[in-house]
């Protein structure tokens, strides 16, 4: 659910799972997704207005990254006052549809500040409804990732992973997954294309925002990045860039800029993807302009790091169906 260009699903397939369906609101993260992730139903549908076992066959594992703008720190914190972050009590819904055909496993992901907000208010909400469908779930078995510290990217984006098992399946809920190291590190050398890109990405010297990061610039070093958030330039650490939001597509100046030779240009699409742990073929359909494609990347779980929780979800699942073979009734 709320599958976008498919970055949850992307991190599952490679770890063996296959993807029945995906479901989302935004023809164009459907044509999207369905241009990498073949043989995959996807619903593009209004979440309010779907049914289980009708419109939604049952799964083993159900992941959604849930709208988080209402309980990021960077907005306005409505919580489930805001009516994107009422969308977490459909998937409640849709739970409970499915009755004794819910998945086993259910892996949710939002914003850290969901923990935390309101006094902790929203995350007790949460973990009461999820308890309340039939599922063991608590603090403990909620994360955070980041996919520098975790995925060995060069991106700072760190981001809370919830994961309820089914009470039906499992006696306890046993995801653990702390200290969870990159397999390897990617630098952001590895990433940035200098002298390749077209003037389309370039600011024009006379640009305002130009201006203003000129006044922080550092030639001696090439791999500097800068980030415009609030008429402010952020300055990361070298060879880091900062989270990728969806923000990016309001405006070129939202999008992270590099010096590239003597002038400033926004990181592209493909080195934004690259920063998300996309992998090489992922492809873009034709006709999509720059500002969705920008949204939609920053909107995106990082395939990285999903494919970090599928692979402890897959070994749980398998374990758990082999002890179920060899119980011994007395």
């Amino acid at each position: 659910m709320f599958a976008g260009i498919g970055g949850f699903c992307l991190g599952f397939e490679k770890a063996g799972f296959k993807t029945l369906w995906g479901t989302d609101l935004s023809k164009d993260s459907a044509r999207t997704y369905k241009n990498n992730i073949k043989n995959t139903e996807y619903l593009v549908a209004d979440i309010k207005e779907l049914k289980a076992n009708i419109d939604l066959k049952p799964v083993d594992v159900l992941h959604a990254g849930f709208p988080c703008q209402s309980f990021s720190s960077a907005g306005k914190r409505l919580g489930f006052e805001d009516p994107r972050g009422k969308l977490f009590f459909e998937i409640i819904r849709l739970l409970n549809e499915w009755g004794s055909s819910k998945p086993k496993i259910l892996v949710l992901e939002n914003s850290p500040h969901l923990k935390d907000g309101e006094g902790g208010l929203w995350f007790r909400t949460i973990q009461t409804e999820i308890q309340r469908s039939g599922y063991w779930f608590s603090a403990s078995s909620s994360f955070i990732l980041d996919t520098r510290e975790n995925g060995g990217l060069p991106q700072r984006r760190k981001r809370l992973f919830m994961i309820a098992v089914n009470q039906d399946f499992f006696d306890f809920n046993p995801f653990n997954l702390k200290d969870v190291a990159p397999k390897r590190t990617i630098s952001l050398e590895e990433i940035i294309k200098f002298n390749e890109q077209n003037d389309y990405y370039f600011l024009h010297g006379d640009n305002r925002y130009a201006h203003m990061i000129q006044k922080k610039l550092n030639d001696a070093e090439p791999y500097q990045l800068y980030q415009l958030r609030k008429y402010l330039v952020r300055v990361p650490e070298v060879g880091v860039c900062p989270t990728l939001t969806a923000n990016m597509g309001k405006g070129g100046h939202n999008v992270p800029f590099i010096l590239d030779g003597k002038r400033l240009r926004k990181l592209t699409e493909r080195e934004c993807l690259d920063l998300q742990g996309f992998p090489e073929n992922f492809q873009f359909p034709e006709g999509l302009n720059s500002a969705k494609k920008y949204e939609m990347i920053g909107n995106s779980v990082s395939p990285l790091i999903s494919s970090v929780i599928a692979e402890e979800t897959k070994k749980l699942i398998i374990e758990r169906e082999y002890e179920r073979k060899n119980e011994v009734v007395v």
